[in-house]
């Protein structure tokens, strides 16, 4: 764990560690969440208790934070996706995002900075569907504007293992063994 200060000497956040083993090991889940935990350690060729300790830090140190199936939404009917960006009053935030939480179609919500305040990550089954659920958002109080952008494909899917594989470079595997060979 490292411990990094930021300006102020009342400012000071712990940042957890990861090398190269917990970057393999997250690499197994991510490719199969259900690989177990033998199963992880026969491939790297460590212990099942390593495997074991090195999962239960990930998750302690909110690394790790869970396993989800991931769904493919037009295989159950909903074929469109989109970015909706809203520009809104932020000293409603928070109520605009409990309203935001109530609509089954947004599957997610992020605060960013620029030009609008909220990117809303929604799925539709038709873009009737899409002006009923604008009409709902712009309902809610406090929200002034909206625009979306429809997505069209996704060639690169949500993804840190090449990120993690850049932080941990040349971290080897713990304190006991050497690098694994690239």
């Amino acid at each position: 764990m490292l411990i990094c200060k930021l300006g102020r000497e009342s400012e000071v956040r712990t940042l957890a560690a990861i090398d190269q083993l917990d970057v393999e090991i997250l690499a197994r889940l991510t490719e199969n969440a259900r690989t177990g935990i033998a199963e992880i350690a026969a491939a790297l060729g460590v212990s099942r208790a390593t495997v074991q300790i090195r999962m239960r830090r990930l998750e302690n140190e909110g690394i790790l934070l869970g396993f989800q199936p991931i769904i493919n939404l037009p295989a159950v009917g909903i074929p469109l996706q989109a970015l909706v960006s809203l520009e809104v009053d932020q000293r409603l935030l928070p109520s605009i995002v409990r309203g935001l939480r109530e609509l089954p179609s947004v599957l997610e919500v992020r605060i960013q900075s620029g030009r609008e305040d909220l990117l809303v990550h929604v799925a539709i089954e038709s873009l009737e569907d899409h002006q009923k659920l604008t009409m709902a958002i712009v309902a809610i109080d406090g929200v002034r504007k909206t625009t979306s952008t429809f997505m069209v494909s996704t060639p690169v899917p949500y993804r840190v293992q090449p990120l993690l594989e850049e932080v941990a470079r040349g971290t080897g595997w713990g304190r006991s063994t050497p690098a694994a060979p690239r």
